[in-house]
């Protein structure tokens, strides 16, 4: 049976909201008045969250740009790479600590992905007694083929955490970061602008290391089922509709290629 996190109610008060109400103040954005950071690489900047809500965690975040406005979908080629080569560095610098059960990496987007800044960031979470792996296994990441190279594979999940439609991406090893960062780069334009005829608003990322294998979990969020919420039964699109997503999604990493 998975266990809660317990969340700090007190932690949480003041912390800033802009993704609904736009105009609110961006901590990211004042550079200058960030304190406990522990790396910087040009405009990205590793640091630990000033509003720790969670209890038994180190909280981080990973400030991916110096544009509000930015992501994934709106960075260069170049860029995108670089700044998921900072994040994965910083991923894996808290792995090695050794000081938690599981480290954790994930990215919210829009106002259905339980973020509450639009500057884009990554969070990392070293979970101090919380094995997150018993929660997911090799299942949730196989299914419908998208694409496939020498150290890279896509697969649309036939067995989702949540649903409906989950995009995964995997790589052999760190050296392949660029090219996870592409597929990224090309899927989450994809979804912005063609999935639902572009009314997707909000999405997550997740990352994982699972059978010597790293993973990214490109899911689309809309109101979460109630099948979900009620009864953990995840849902999933019927095949004949994966394969076609899966097709649309090949047909746009190969025109962008």
């Amino acid at each position: 049976m998975n266990q809660p996190l317990t969340f700090d109610y007190e932690a949480a008060k003041g912390k800033p909201e802009n993704i609904r109400h736009p105009k609110g103040y961006c901590p990211f954005c004042d550079v200058d008045h960030l304190t406990n950071i522990l790396a910087k690489e040009a405009d990205r900047i590793w640091l630990v969250n000033k509003f720790r809500t969670l209890e038994d965690t180190f909280q981080t975040v990973v400030i991916e740009s110096s544009d509000h406005e930015g992501g994934p979908s709106t960075y260069s080629l170049e860029q995108n790479r670089r700044v998921f080569q900072f994040a994965f560095k910083c991923w894996q610098k808290l792995i090695s600590s050794n000081k938690y059960t599981s480290v954790i990496m994930y990215k919210n987007f829009g106002p259905l992905s339980g973020g509450s800044l639009r500057h884009p960031h990554f969070q990392i979470v070293g979970l101090n007694d919380y094995d997150v792996y018993k929660n997911v296994n090799i299942q949730n990441f196989t299914g419908v083929s998208v694409d496939k190279t020498e150290g890279r594979m896509i697969t649309l999940s036939t067995n989702p955490i949540i649903g409906f439609v989950e995009i995964n991406i995997s790589i052999n090893q760190l050296a392949e970061i660029d090219t996870l960062a592409d597929a990224v780069h090309v899927i989450v334009k994809y979804l912005l602008k063609d999935y639902m005829g572009g009314r997707l608003s909000s999405y997550n990322l997740f990352f994982y290391r699972l059978a010597d294998r790293f993973y990214c979990k490109i899911v689309p969020r809309f109101a979460t089922s109630p099948y979900f919420v009620g009864y953990k039964i995840a849902q999933v699109q019927n095949h004949k509709r994966l394969v076609e997503i899966a097709a649309e999604i090949r047909a746009r990493l190969n025109r962008e290629a």
